[in-house]
């Protein structure tokens, strides 16, 4: 039995993927619901397909839907239809899958590049250390970004000082995905870790309501002035 303690919409389901690791051909991933399985109907459509290219069936317990039997996969291939529809039809909805697929691309790719250790293969077949190489690289990962962003935060305010003026769609456009100035294979020393770093300010002096506004917009939750 394997058990997510974050939400469905969490991108980052390290007991997710070590299932998924686990599943052979013929065995059958069984759900408590699709709500918990999927981010969104894209992401449960994805994943069950790709388990089926496997051979593995997938039953929630709380819906009808059984992909080992015929009419679970006639169910299945009609969500797969009305969601490509939806897609075809709906520039703001493509625009925010593309973004969001986009996302967590760049953040896989982030993730990879820090889990550098045997060439980001886990060799362990046991379940529970799968669990924690990946539990481990995430929080290595997200470790990075937030000494990503602080630098970052700081530089900004150190332009705002001189006088420049920053733009928020400049900002918009800025990775805490930065990798040049971080030396993987440099020396790790742990003498530091008992310093009590200085307090991290997380405002900035930039209007970012514009960026919001155009999201709510783009989401259809808004309206164009």
């Amino acid at each position: 039995m394997f058990a997510d303690k974050k939400s469905g919409r969490n991108a980052l389901r390290p007991e997710l993927k070590a299932c998924h690791t686990f599943l052979d051909a013929g065995d059958t991933l069984l759900v408590p619901s699709l709500g918990r399985y999927g981010r969104s109907l894209q992401d449960l459509i994805n994943m069950v397909a790709e388990l089926r290219e496997r051979g593995i069936g997938f039953t929630p317990l709380y819906e009808s839907l059984d992909t080992t039997t015929p009419g679970g996969r006639l169910v299945f291939h009609v969500f797969r239809t009305v969601q490509l529809l939806r897609y075809l039809s709906d520039a703001p909805l493509r625009r925010r899958v593309t973004a969001a697929t986009n996302k967590v691309e760049s953040f896989n790719r982030f993730s990879q590049w820090a889990g550098f250790g045997n060439r980001g293969v886990i060799a362990d077949n046991d379940p529970i250390e799968q669990e924690k190489s990946m539990k481990f690289n995430a929080l290595l990962t997200n470790m990075v970004i937030f000494h990503n962003a602080p630098d970052i935060a700081e530089i900004i305010r150190q332009l705002l000082e001189e006088g420049w003026e920053i733009d928020p769609e400049d900002l918009a456009h800025i990775s805490p995905y930065l990798t040049e100035h971080v030396n993987r294979f440099g020396e790790y020393n742990t003498h530091e870790l008992g310093i009590q770093p200085e307090a991290y300010d997380p405002k900035l002096d930039v209007d970012f309501t514009p960026l919001r506004e155009q999201s709510l917009i783009a989401a259809g939750l808004g309206q164009a002035a």
